[in-house]
């Protein structure tokens, strides 16, 4: 199967409410995404002119604008996050969820969001998201 990988870098801050460890705190992550996308149909052939499957640029638009510009340079937190601590809520750069802002509800939300504007006949493989250099969440599609 032929697919192509996409690589986004963003600025995130966020905490998650609830855990025990330093993470509960506010903080911040350099993320790395990587998004694998393939085509609906079999490629086997070689493909038409202009010989893509989906340009990277388009790729690239449509991350950017639905995924690195919704979070970068921003602080995301909980609901639950910000009724413990509501002298937060006035931040200009807060994005609120109902869920907590792990790395592996990012990708969920990341998913989502994409599934629903890719170009028909091309779909999500699978994605990385690296919090740190070591550590990343995976999604793949089954």
């Amino acid at each position: 199967m032929l697919q192509l990988t996409k690589i986004f870098p963003f600025e995130t801050a966020h905490a998650v409410f609830g855990y025990e460890g330093p993470c509960r705190n506010i903080h911040g992550h350099s993320y790395e995404l990587h998004v694998t996308v393939a085509a609906t149909e079999k490629t086997e052939d070689y493909i038409a002119p202009p010989g893509f499957l989906i340009d990277f640029k388009d790729i690239k638009r449509i991350v950017k604008a639905e995924i690195v510009d919704y979070f970068d340079h921003k602080l995301v937190l909980s609901k639950g996050y910000l009724a413990a601590h509501p002298e937060i809520s006035a931040h200009e750069n807060l994005i609120v969820w109902d869920h907590e802002p792990s790395a592996e509800n990012i990708l969920i939300y990341t998913r989502k969001r994409l599934q629903i504007i890719l170009p028909e006949g091309i779909v999500i493989k699978s994605m990385r998201l690296y919090e740190t250099r070591t550590s990343y969440a995976e999604w793949i599609e089954d």
